[in-house]
């Protein structure tokens, strides 16, 4: 899938986090690291981010296999 990926550290609103948190619990197939991929890609595509890859990510993210759990 990605072959190289790079760690962010970032501060999000506490409400924001529990929303993910509550959506995480009730997916068991999706993880933060997926989660966050889609949501970048998706926000990069939606304002005018041309680079295929975005695109790429973004349908990879949404369509991989399940995760074990």
């Amino acid at each position: 899938m990605i072959a190289n990926t790079v760690s962010l550290q970032v501060d999000i609103p506490e409400d924001l986090h529990d929303c993910l948190k509550h959506f995480l619990e009730n997916r068991p197939m999706w993880d933060q690291d997926r989660t966050f991929s889609a949501a970048l890609s998706l926000f990069l595509i939606q304002n005018g981010e041309r680079d295929r890859s975005a695109s790429r990510i973004y349908l990879d993210t949404l369509f991989q296999p399940a995760a074990s759990v």
